[in-house]
């Protein structure tokens, strides 16, 4: 048995690419230009890899503003990738059909609905495979045979709703009007089947795979297609083909993630959560189809499986996240662990099986996500997208640990600034990540929300803290946040600070904070109630009042259920005290504000309550909010991406790296790189 265990050496390494030769510091028009390695799939023979590259408009460049496209290559060894698709040809659902002779994937052609289409791997033009006439197709699955695909289309056309709103009564009911997903069959031929094959499916299905037999599915599906449901009462069905009967189902207590059929059809691998209140879906299961009975393979383990697939010999493929780092982990067909093979340096993401070839997406502090062969262990990169990060000159990066007041152990991640260290520390931003259901990984850490390599360029440290309530470490320090909204968890922030300075990394005047979503809410507390101790903020899509959050959010059931565990008219006192918008009295960090306006997850009301806080009871604190119109949780289109990048860093610029709280404000406007370009 071969069982190669992470080591603390790894753990602790530090990467760094000052040693190249770099010329140039990370800027965020380099992070506009960035393109990372998407969906893969592996062809049944395992001699070919197709996979995606997503990337933005470069706004920077001209290019016309929009959403992120995904373009489809195909790979047969390292540095072999090619295009396989025009440029403007936007893919999704990248899958072989059984017999590899075929790509297929998701695509909208302009004035059609979304179909699957494919395109032969020998040699030949794209073509349109199976469409269903009056709505789009979100999902699919190949029968085994290759005779058939399954499609999970959108809800029909309400003929009567839309015949109201041509007449100008377009009054929506609020979580009463939302319609559920469809499944059909389509044959596969030389044509288009125009009458698919509608077959009934339980609740809002919003996957399928269908069994080897082929004659039946595993479907996950919810009660409804509320994020709520998705997030808690998402379940496994097993479901007949022919007749589209439930024959049974497999009754996981809380979040679903990752499920995967055997090569026999006898059992799954789900990731799930082992109970009702497990912030997320992180445990490694077995079930039997059979019966729908089911097992936890490492359900106390201070780790998170994030992904895993079936070899074809039964055996189970894990990607296992062990604190910041990971491993792949194989399972025999029993749960038994054979092997487990350590990356080093990098940090896998995604994982995919073919006729025995394991690939994986992974990223390392050097460069974005990429794709990987893995073969006795060792892991071969067969992907070199943007060559030019070769020209950047990068701070070093390597995780750090510390003690928590109470005595916890907590870990992250940190960039220090290239070049030394100076004498009474750096600048430093707290980069805390959301959920807190989530974790950093000791990898690629520079995106448009998270300042990572352009603010070592600039002189900053950066730390990424794995604070309670992260997922890497186990259910029970995920927990250990539950039914205490900005305690332990935040204090874990201001412990990390302390760590810093006392290891002369952070100037303990000028440490400042950003984040989203839940970092959002860590960043209005360290900018409230812990004021004192961080110098600016830049606060994203967070949360401000633990009260009004609750009545405007769509997941109030899994507020309760994984974070606060009481209802707010439980403890109304208790929920206000642990607000920001309480705290803002003790206000005096900068604080520049960040949200889209059609957010509903975090309502955009939750930055508009900070801001007239502040600037009614507060006004001589600097504070500025800026709303992306149409972006939700997280901003989508490239240009909005782009302006974010660059008011952070012109916030932190402003008032964290002179450590000067009473700076003006910056201008409402900042000056962005915006060449000539498209209308």
């Amino acid at each position: 048995m071969t069982r190669t265990l992470v080591s603390a050496a790894t753990l602790l390494a530090s990467v760094s690419l000052a040693a190249t030769a770099a010329a140039r510091p990370m800027t965020a028009e380099d992070v506009a230009k960035l393109e990372t390695v998407g969906e893969l799939a592996v062809s049944p023979d395992g001699n070919r890899v197709a996979y995606t590259t997503s990337r933005w408009p470069d706004v920077t460049e001209g290019e016309k503003d929009g959403r992120s496209t995904d373009q489809l290559k195909l790979a047969y060894g390292p540095d072999s990738a090619r295009d396989f698709l025009p440029d403007d040809i936007d893919v999704s659902a990248v899958r072989f059909s059984p017999d590899g002779r075929m790509v297929s994937f998701l695509y909208k052609a302009d004035d059609e609905k979304r179909a699957v289409w494919g395109i032969p791997v020998d040699g030949g033009g794209h073509r349109k495979l199976a469409a269903i006439e009056d709505g789009d197709v979100r999902g699919y699955a190949w029968s085994p045979d290759g005779a058939s695909l399954y499609l999970l289309a959108g809800a029909a056309p309400d003929e009567a709703l839309d015949k109201r709103k041509k007449a100008g009564f377009d009054a929506v009911v609020y979580e009463e009007e939302a319609r559920l997903n469809r499944l059909f069959a389509a044959r596969v031929g030389a044509g288009i089947d125009e009458s698919p094959r509608a077959i009934e499916v339980p609740g809002h299905v919003s996957n399928i795979q269908v069994a080897p037999d082929g004659t039946t599915a595993i479907v996950e599906s919810a009660p409804s297609p509320l994020v709520d449901d998705s997030y808690t009462s998402k379940r496994v069905h097993v479901v007949d083909l022919a007749r589209g009967r439930v024959l049974r189902a497999v009754e996981t207590p809380g979040k679903l993630g990752d499920v995967e059929i055997s090569p026999d059809g006898s059992r799954l691998s789900l990731i799930a959560a082992v109970d009702a209140n497990d912030p997320a879906a992180t445990t490694l299961h077995l079930a039997d189809v059979a019966t729908g009975a089911y097992r936890a393979l490492n359900a106390d383990a201070p780790e998170a499986t994030s992904d895993a697939e079936f070899l074809p010999d039964g055996r189970l493929a894990a990607i296992v996240d062990v604190g910041a780092q990971s491993v792949l982990r194989i399972y025999s067909a029993e749960g038994e662990v054979l092997e487990e093979h350590d990356p080093g340096a990098l940090i896998l993401s995604d994982l995919e099986v073919g006729g025995g070839t394991i690939a994986v997406e992974a990223h390392s502090p050097e460069h974005p996500p990429e794709l990987y062969v893995v073969s006795d262990g060792q892991f071969t990169r067969w992907t070199r997208h943007n060559p030019w990060l070769a020209e950047i000159d990068m701070g070093a990066q390597r995780t750090f640990t510390y003690t928590a007041r109470d005595g916890q152990e907590i870990e992250g991640v940190l960039i220090e600034p290239v070049g030394d260290i100076p004498r009474g520390g750096a600048p430093v931003i707290f980069d805390v990540h959301g959920g807190p259901e989530a974790h950093e990984s000791n990898g690629w850490q520079t995106y448009y929300s998270s300042p990572g390599q352009v603010a070592a360029g600039r002189g900053y440290a950066v730390f990424l803290p794995n604070y309670r309530g992260s997922t890497g470490y186990g259910t029970a320090f995920s927990k250990q946040h539950q039914g205490d909204y900005a305690g332990k968890e935040f204090d874990d922030l201001v412990d990390g600070k302390r760590a810093l300075v006392e290891a002369g990394i952070a100037d303990p005047d000028r440490v400042g904070l950003t984040g989203g979503s839940y970092g959002g809410f860590a960043t209005a507390w360290g900018s409230t109630y812990y004021s004192q101790e961080f110098a600016a903020g830049v606060m994203f899509v967070g949360i401000s009042n633990n009260i009004s959050k609750f009545g405007t959010t769509d997941i109030p059931n899994e507020m309760y259920l994984v974070h606060e565990r009481k209802w707010p008219w439980e403890e109304w006192g208790h929920l206000m005290e642990r607000s920001p918008i309480y705290h803002v009295d003790k206000a005096e960090t900068p604080l520049l504000i960040m949200h889209g306006d059609a957010d509903t997850r975090v309502s955009p009301t939750q930055s508009y309550e900070l801001y007239r806080h502040m600037k009614t009871r507060k006004p001589e604190t600097p504070v500025r909010l800026v709303l992306y119109p149409g972006e939700g949780h997280g901003n989508q289109k490239a240009a909005a991406r782009y302006d974010y990048s660059v008011r952070m860093m012109e916030w932190f610029d402003t008032y964290l790296k002179p450590g000067d709280r009473d700076a003006p404000l910056p201008p409402p406007r900042p000056e962005l790189k915006i060449a000539e370009g498209e209308d």
